[in-house]
């Protein structure tokens, strides 16, 4: 039961970074909407946990779809420690406004790294976290560059 409620948590904080991300990227530099005008919402699901994570950031989709390695290519375990480390980073930042873009990180990311979310959530995450990354010229540290690919 506290899965569910720690999971409930990640949703909807998840959601509201997605959010606040796509508000932000419609008001900072235009979209080519030829290429995101038909993209689908990609959508982050574990039947076992019962929770789902919507995200519809613009050119997400594509980025993983085209630019991403494929789904395998990493190890869950690395995916893991990728995610704790850049979550970390995400969380310091949005708990520092005056420092950091509150537009880009307005909300705590709650990843517990005691719960198995599975490959794909890991995947996906993992992915856009690349993708902001590359996106908003950020970068969540971890001896990873900003202009990483994948």
């Amino acid at each position: 039961m506290e899965q569910f409620k720690i999971m409930k948590k990640i949703i909807q904080t998840v959601i509201l970074i997605t959010i606040g991300l796509l508000i932000w990227a419609c008001g900072s530099t235009p979209i080519n909407t030829s290429n995101t005008e038909n993209e689908e919402p990609v959508v982050i699901a574990n039947d076992r946990l019962a929770y789902e994570i919507i995200i519809i950031d613009p050119g997400f989709s594509a980025f993983l779809n085209g630019i991403a390695q494929p789904e395998g290519f990493y190890s869950q375990s690395y995916l893991e420690a990728r995610n704790r480390v850049w979550v970390i980073t995400w969380n310091q930042r949005a708990q520092n406004p005056s420092r950091y873009k509150n537009s880009i990180y307005e909300n705590i990311i709650d990843y517990q790294p005691n719960i198995d979310y599975g490959y794909e959530v890991n995947y996906k995450l993992f992915n856009y976290f690349l993708f902001a990354q590359r996106k908003y010229s950020m970068s969540l540290g971890g001896g990873f560059r900003t202009n990483r690919i994948n």
